[in-house]
């Protein structure tokens, strides 16, 4: 962190310009600090339908998620985007609020969507829920849990092998080895069972 208060404008604009590129939000992982105010948020497309089926879709869906979220100062600590629902781990700051930011984000990503398909009028999203973290622990389980989601339902081999995951976030900022520490140390074992039925 203190590194980049060193460097020219130049090589600040270089650095967000590459993060930009690789889909990142602009600053690094944020460092753990629990409070009440972290939450996993669910969202799940109508009849788990596969909408978000494209690598430009998730990045869309990615970029209008960080850019309404980050706009009322709540950071996203985590995040993977499935075909049919994505899971966010956010420092919720504004609680009441996340009705309408979801509205904001559907409602953006589901009119381009059904034109591109042809069908308008088509329900895309169904609803969000929303789990309180608790502790640290259940921090990095549910770190682990948005990350091993893919290989979870199918879509890949190997976390890394998805496309639209903070786990690549992680792995330049953090490193492989920390990765691995935090998999061990917070394995994710029944965690999340039964929460496809939202």
């Amino acid at each position: 962190m203190y590194q980049y208060r060193k460097l020219t404008d130049q090589e600040k604009a270089d650095i967000l310009r590459q993060r930009k590129a690789r889909g990142y939000p602009p600053h690094s992982p944020p460092l753990l600090g629990i409070d009440d105010r972290h939450y996993l948020l669910t969202a799940a497309c109508y009849e788990h339908r596969a909408i978000i089926n494209t690598q430009s879709r998730r990045q869309v869906l990615t970029d209008t998620i960080f850019e309404i979220f980050v706009s009322r100062g709540m950071n996203i600590l985590a995040w993977v985007i499935l075909p049919n629902h994505y899971h966010l781990l956010v420092n919720v700051t504004m609680f009441g609020h996340l009705s309408e930011i979801f509205r904001l984000i559907h409602g953006r990503t589901a009119t381009q969507w059904n034109r591109e398909d042809g069908q308008l009028g088509r329900k895309v999203r169904h609803r969000f829920s929303d789990r309180a973290i608790r502790n640290e622990g259940h921090y990095y389980t549910t770190l682990n849990y948005i990350h091993f989601n893919p290989v979870k339902h199918g879509h890949c081999a190997s976390p890394y092998d998805w496309d639209a995951s903070s786990v690549h976030w992680y792995l330049e900022e953090m490193g492989r080895a920390w990765l691995r520490d935090v998999w061990s140390q917070y394995p994710v074992l029944d965690y999340g069972k039964k929460w496809d039925n939202l």
